[in-house]
């Protein structure tokens, strides 16, 4: 079986970004098991668990590898497909196998004994809701714009109506949308009062005070180590036109450093991605923090130094 260096990456088959990781373990001579769980478990791969009263044992299987799942360094949690089910089932035998699969081997693989998690599933998930993000910030000493998120149409109307510098709507998840055929991303944009009409009553929205930018910054996290890079854009929200924009290596305020580190420390976190707005007279404002962003996007020099980062915290598992 494997040893006790092994390293299990949980991503889908097309996740290029792993591969930069992937290979320089290689390089390293670190055993890695790449599963997708959500698929490759019901194509040929298996996966047992034993528990006992002082013991646990488990075995994954796929057509290549056989591995002691209590022997697993670290486990990368990257971008594994959402579960599903068998191609031959459908309705409630399809809902029954896909439920089953992620209470069943989701359970087990985000419980294997000595693992180091980068990061663990359920400190992913409850790091992704926007009103903890917002609360976490402002305890670990972020500055933080004023911000509502309601349901209530006249809260959400008075709130733009008293922020001198306007406001801006985003949702508190990226929830998949499409306009006819075609997918549709919801961006960061301006809002006035005029424009909050009652249905907003229909769920929870998010209005924030627009931060007066000079620039955004982005700050990927993988533990103590800080990569921070500028973001100028001729948009509000940057990753409209990511072609027009421009990014550079920036340092951090150790205020801002500090704070982040907290943050990563507060919500159990190894890796995150930080996105911060930096106004005209030199304030840092937070503004989210995802705890699983994409990073290979960067120059070259940073991703480079973030795969290696990562890397390093994945070899070393929880000595790290």
């Amino acid at each position: 079986m494997g040893d006790s260096r092994s390293v299990l990456v949980l991503t889908n088959p097309y996740d290029v970004t792993a591969d930069v990781v992937l290979r320089l373990l290689a390089e390293r001579r670190v055993s890695v098991v790449r599963l997708d769980p959500g698929t490759d478990l019901h194509t040929g791969a298996s996966l047992t668990a034993t528990y006992c009263t002082g013991a646990q044992q488990g075995t994954l299987r796929t057509e290549s590898r056989k591995l002691d799942t209590t022997r697993i360094r670290s486990v990368w949690v990257r971008r594994p497909s959402p579960y599903d089910g068998p191609a031959g089932l459908s309705g409630q035998d399809r809902q029954f196998a896909v439920e089953q699969a992620l209470w069943g081997a989701g359970g087990i693989l985000a419980s294997l004994p000595g693992a180091c998690y980068v990061n663990h599933p359920w400190n992913n998930r409850a790091a992704e809701f926007k009103p903890a993000q917002l609360s976490t910030a402002q305890r670990c000493g972020f500055l933080v714009p004023s911000t509502v998120i309601t349901n209530d149409p006249r809260e959400a109307r008075y709130f733009a109506a008293h922020q001198p510098g306007g406001v801006v709507y985003k949702p508190v998840w990226n929830t998949p949308y499409r306009v006819g055929d075609q997918p549709h991303s919801v961006w960061v944009r301006e809002v006035r009062e005029a424009e909050i009409t009652d249905a907003v009553s229909i769920c929870p929205h998010m209005f924030q005070a627009k931060v007066d930018k000079a620039f955004d910054v982005r700050v990927t996290a993988v533990g103590g180590r800080l990569f921070g890079v500028r973001i100028d854009s001729p948009d509000l929200d940057w990753r409209y036109r990511q072609d027009l924009m421009t990014c550079t290596p920036i340092e951090l305020p150790g205020a801002v450093a500090r704070a982040i580190v907290a943050y990563l420390a507060e919500l159990r976190l190894i890796y995150g991605a930080f996105d911060l707005a930096v106004t005209t007279a030199g304030n840092w404002y937070f503004l989210e923090c995802n705890p699983n962003g994409q990073w290979a996007w960067q120059p070259a020099r940073t991703t480079a130094a973030i795969a290696h980062a990562l890397t390093d915290q994945l070899e070393k598992g929880p000595d790290a």
